[in-house]
């Protein structure tokens, strides 16, 4: 049995049980082997450890349709409802993994209240400090000077990705993953970025949403809000690479690489964060982890208000919106910022994670059968 980082037993050695249980059913069975890249995982073992169990859950994405495929669910003895006996284990290998684990665990399950009070304090605190209005400025700098933004986000930022990286640290650990390739990150990088894994197999969908019906509608809401996540970070990566590297200041024209990437990843992010949102209301909750649904919805929610305020923002250039506007804005991007390992943003980087050492058993099948 796999151990935690302090040398105990894992919190979630009762799910990972639970999970080996209904694999091994699988394992005898492979009716689903077309469906995802959890199949053809399963089949390449006969015995699982708990690192095994724990990298199925995070190569699942939960598109459910070998539950609705399978003979073997409720009412049938074997019991079988593997979307959620892996959305289970996945849940708790983030709250595991990640530092302080209650603070995890608090945010998960309460997180649509969470998120709001956080967004609001923070909200609150930028307001404050915007009331120390800089004597010159121009664009948002007239409110809160470029000094001030970088000495509150930047440590804001590096330090949720520093306790990312240790849980990654342990999570590779626990799995068995072995030294990392390029040509690893490339692959595992071709599957996320076409959402392979939520095609159904077939290239018709998943239903997620529902029994009877294949849809690619979950499959384009995470590509909309992949590739609007993207956008954002280029625009203010290429904001930063302007001040810095060029010396030219904000505010930027339409027609500039920050205005060019933002805006058009601000209403992908908004299309698609609030899509995810509305299949999560039709979706059966008895297919997921269903103690962490609220904390589910706030992270999708956060992230769709990060998006609109910024928005908001931006067409209220000129305007005395400007002020409380740029206070919520960058409230809830600070929010979004400190929360990101302790929300759903973590299954980003574990499922990322997961896709590499996927990667990894395919190269080395393909060196072993050509050697």
């Amino acid at each position: 049995m796999s151990v935690d980082a302090s040398g105990t037993t894992p919190a979630g050695a009762p799910a990972i049980a639970e999970a080996r249980r209904q694999v091994e059913i699988c394992n005898a069975c492979r009716y689903c082997e077309g469906y995802c890249a959890v199949f053809p995982a399963i089949a390449r073992q006969r015995a699982f450890a708990d690192g095994d169990i724990t990298q199925l859950a995070n190569l699942c994405h939960n598109c459910r349709g070998c539950y609705y495929a399978c003979q073997y669910t409720p009412p049938h003895e074997f019991a079988v409802n593997l979307p959620a006996a892996l959305a289970e284990v996945r849940q708790e290998s983030w709250e595991r993994h990640m530092r302080p684990r209650a603070l995890g665990a608090l945010f998960h399950e309460s997180g649509v209240a969470l998120a709001a009070a956080l967004a609001l304090g923070l909200a609150a605190l930028v307001g404050a400090l915007a009331a120390l209005r800089p004597v010159s400025g121009e664009g948002f700098y007239a409110y809160l000077s470029h000094g001030a933004m970088v000495a509150i986000f930047t440590p804001a930022f590096l330090a949720p990705l520093a306790i990312v990286a240790l849980a990654l640290r342990d999570y590779w650990r626990e799995i068995g993953g072995e030294r990392v390739r390029l040509s690893d990150i490339i692959a595992a990088g071709k599957s996320a970025g076409t959402m392979r894994n939520l095609d159904g197999g077939q290239g018709q969908g998943c239903n997620f949403e529902a029994e009877d019906r294949f849809s690619n509608k979950r499959r384009l809401f995470h590509q909309l809000t992949l590739y609007g996540f993207l956008l954002a970070f280029a625009s203010t990566s290429s904001g930063t690479v302007l001040h810095y590297g060029f010396g030219t200041e904000a505010p930027y024209g339409l027609f500039s690489l920050p205005k060019l990437f933002g805006i058009p990843g601000g209403i992908m992010l908004c299309i698609g964060t609030a899509g995810l949102a509305w299949l999560k209301t039709r979706a059966d909750p008895q297919l997921g982890a269903k103690r962490v649904w609220g904390g589910e919805m706030g992270f999708v929610l956060l992230l769709f208000f990060v998006s609109f305020t910024g928005l908001a923002l931006y067409a209220a250039t000129g305007t005395a919106l400007v002020a409380p506007l740029l206070a919520i804005h960058l409230g809830s991007v600070l929010a979004f910022f400190a929360l990101i390992p302790y929300s759903k943003m973590a299954h980003g980087f574990f499922r990322f994670a997961a896709l590499i050492r996927e990667a990894q058993h395919a190269r080395l099948r393909q060196e072993g059968t050509a050697s």
